[in-house]
């Protein structure tokens, strides 16, 4: 174990019990041992690190629940290993990798290698999200519960909607008896097929394939409707339009089990910043437009939306130097989330605390993971973060495999100073 650490003069936010104020937190044997809502904590034990934050800010870790890598099968792309390094250097102390790898994660024996190897990478929280179908192909359920049982935390066939009704019901209903959530896509595949863009003026001018907006609707509406029939729990994976929205919007209403995301690039960036045909702006779910991404900022604002994702896709660059049509869709962005984030609160569209909970205590409390916030006994993943620091995101200072990310020369403020999971220093900047 890592020597006992005490941050003292800093910032607390804890978005878990509302507080926003001056704080110092002692760290011992991986857990938070106390919290004091003062600047410091008095006499302390020799042995102590005692780190002054000098007013800096000392959020939870982040906990950010879709991130891709290549491992296994990706290598190239990227490693767990180097996943994990740019989850530290941005303050993510917790992520769940997507199972569209090579073997897809639809069994126990992938679950098990992934967590094994994150054990010995030893760096931040990993866990798996399971395909929910085999071969995440539509068709065929996979094995739910004995992925649960293996350690996987929700199930999902990622980037691709499960199609048939039938097959989706069942899903549902299966992953309700083990208490698993379910992420889904929601996008017209006949819709979506071949677009690069969203349907408009601007795709129009550039001569790009694109898609309505409504085809997240109209899958939505679908996934709605099985929800009030099953009862189960739906993760709406990344809602980026606003008539997806009032969708959202009357199902909660309803009363159904389901909590929205969405990713910081659909909040920083709309269709526009495409460009000149800027491939590394090309993602999946498209960009959309400025209405739509206004319309999910008062989302996130309003809490309609509570969780915020990086939506880390890496890519290398033989499949991002392409015509913009043929180029794979994607951004890193595990190192990028934070400061991305903080953009809302300096402008004053959000505030604070509201900001970091959703990469917090929400999809901490979503998935049942008791990290997400700082309190007496709790894991000890923090972060501490000069919440004015200005920054110039630079491709080859990011710790990925894969440079891809849209956020490349932008000016941001908020850097990450130190890192801590399960007590030990595990990023210092």
């Amino acid at each position: 174990m890592s020597r006992p650490l005490a941050f003292v003069n800093a910032r607390l936010v804890d978005p878990a019990s509302g507080y926003d104020g001056p704080g110092a937190v002692v760290v011992t044997e991986g857990v938070i041992a106390d919290v004091a809502r003062t600047p410091d904590l008095g006499a302390l034990s020799p042995d102590v690190e005692v780190v002054d934050a000098g007013g800096a800010l000392l959020i939870p870790g982040l906990v950010d629940i879709r991130v891709k890598t290549g491992e296994p099968g990706a290598e190239p792309k990227e490693t767990l290993k180097s996943a994990a390094q740019a989850a530290a250097a941005g303050g993510v102390t917790t992520m769940v990798v997507q199972p569209d790898t090579h073997p897809v994660m639809d069994e126990p024996s992938v679950v098990d290698f992934i967590l094994r190897r994150a054990r010995d990478i030893e760096l931040v929280n990993v866990y798996p999200a399971g395909a929910a179908t085999k071969g995440a192909e539509g068709e065929r359920m996979a094995e739910i519960g004995l992925m649960h049982e293996a350690g996987c935390l929700y199930v999902t066939d990622a980037d691709r909607p499960i199609v048939d009704s039938k097959v989706f019901r069942r899903v549902l209903s299966y992953a309700k008896a083990f208490g698993v959530p379910v992420a889904h896509r929601p996008a017209d595949p006949w819709l979506s097929a071949g677009a690069a863009a969203s349907e408009g003026e601007f795709a129009a001018r550039m001569g790009l394939p694109a898609v309505p907006a409504v085809a997240e609707k109209i899958m939505l509406e679908r996934d709605l409707a099985l929800v009030e029939l099953t009862g189960a729990n739906l993760i709406v994976d990344q809602v980026t339009t606003a008539a997806a929205l009032e969708s959202l919007e009357r199902g909660l209403a309803r009363g159904l089990s389901v909590t929205a995301t969405t990713s910081i690039n659909h909040l920083s960036f709309n269709e526009i910043d495409i460009g000149d045909y800027r491939t590394f702006c090309k993602l999946d779910p498209p960009l959309r437009a400025e209405a739509d991404r206004q319309a999910v900022i008062e989302a996130v604002a309003s809490g309609l939306i509570k969780v915020i994702v990086s939506a880390h896709a890496p890519a290398p660059a033989e499949d991002k130097r392409r015509p913009y049509d043929e180029a794979a869709p994607g951004a890193v962005g595990l190192q990028t989330l934070l400061p991305a984030l903080l953009a809302f609160h300096h402008e004053g569209r959000i505030p604070l605390i509201d900001l970091i909970r959703t990469v917090t205590a929400a999809p901490a409390d979503l998935l049942g993971l008791a990290a997400g916030r700082i309190a007496k006994g709790a894991p000890a993943d923090l972060v501490l973060c000069d919440l004015g620091a200005p920054i110039v995101v630079d491709l080859d200072a990011l710790k990925s495999k894969s440079k891809n990310s849209p956020f490349d020369g932008r000016r941001l403020q908020g850097k990450v100073r130190r890192t801590v999971v399960d007590g030990r220093t595990v990023f210092s900047g």
